[in-house]
């Protein structure tokens, strides 16, 4: 049984594209704290204000929200504010990784891999894009997670409709979007915990579709954890992703996606600050694969939790 973390309350649901997600991430999280012993409860922002938490004399948050304002440093200002503890990166490490442009400026500075890419202001520019980086090509929204409005363009005459999904996303809202510069190779993701990198973990998605539905709602997903990587490639990256985790300031948790090229060069893509703790997530998979089942991940994860 833990104890010692007081009243914790696990922050899910949220006003962002990816509410649906958080949810069911909450959901697993607020249970494993329960079989732990921890008095938990559920918060949904969306539902009523974050001040509400002084008054449910909350002594600790799981931050559980993906996308939007639970995880690009608001939430955690506000937690800050509050002077709540909460898991996972404080305000600046949050807004940094939510922004993949300035992420990829970052990491570039830090000498850390990363695709070329730029911001796009309109449809018109498909065809210097493409003169630049090459075909095919990645367009995305610059703040969106889960693959949201994610097209892989292979033609210029696809670009203008990939830019009007990156900008416009499901629930209307509108998303500065960017070009990223295609990189072919191995699908891995890397899971850090504390200060330690657990096992890579390989995805194999059909035709290369590891999107939003791929992701949670189907079984067609082939995840290799161990990712069966020689043991010096799988060190160097994990080194590498410490890096770019510690260039954004990070802290607690997270995950970086990268592409492993045929070469043997890779690329970080992007890192998430508050990953998916479903059943088709990652982070516990490759925790499992360490030997920390769920219910000891979640403690690691909430025993990290500070403000600032």
């Amino acid at each position: 049984m833990a104890t010692g973390f007081g009243k914790v309350a696990v922050l899910m649901g949220g006003a962002s594209a990816e509410r649906e997600i958080s949810l069911i991430s909450g959901a697993a999280v607020l249970a494993s704290l329960k079989n732990s012993g921890v008095d938990a409860v559920a918060f949904d922002p969306a539902e009523q204000p974050i001040w509400k938490l002084a008054d449910l004399q909350i002594d600790r948050v799981f931050c559980i929200l993906h996308g939007g304002a639970g995880e690009d440093g608001t939430v955690q200002g506000a937690l800050d504010l509050l002077q709540i503890p909460y898991t996972g990166s404080g305000v600046l490490a949050s807004a940094l990784s939510m922004d993949k442009i300035r992420t990829q400026w970052i990491w570039r500075a830090a000498g850390v891999p990363t695709p070329l890419s730029r911001r796009v202001h309109s449809a018109a520019e498909g065809a210097r894009v493409a003169a630049d980086f090459g075909l095919p090509l990645i367009v995305k929204p610059v703040r969106e997670g889960s693959s949201l409005g994610v097209t892989k363009v292979a033609n210029v005459g696809e670009f203008a409709a990939a830019f009007a999904a990156a900008e416009t996303l499901p629930d209307g809202r509108k998303e500065e979007v960017m070009a990223e510069e295609f990189v072919a190779g191995i699908e891995l993701t890397a899971a850090v915990l504390g200060r330690e990198v657990l096992p890579l973990v390989r995805i194999e998605a059909p035709e290369g579709r590891y999107d939003y539905q791929n992701k949670y709602f189907t079984d067609v997903v082939h995840y290799h954890c161990p990712a069966g990587l020689p043991a010096a490639v799988e060190t160097a990256i994990g080194k590498t992703v410490l890096t770019a985790f510690d260039a954004l300031d990070c802290r607690g948790w997270g995950r970086a996606d990268l592409i492993l090229s045929a070469d043997g060069s890779y690329s970080l893509l992007e890192m998430n600050t508050a990953p998916g703790m479903t059943g088709h997530s990652l982070v516990p998979m490759a925790a499992r694969a360490a030997g920390i089942a769920f219910d000891a991940l979640v403690l690691k994860i909430l025993a990290e939790a500070r403000c600032g």
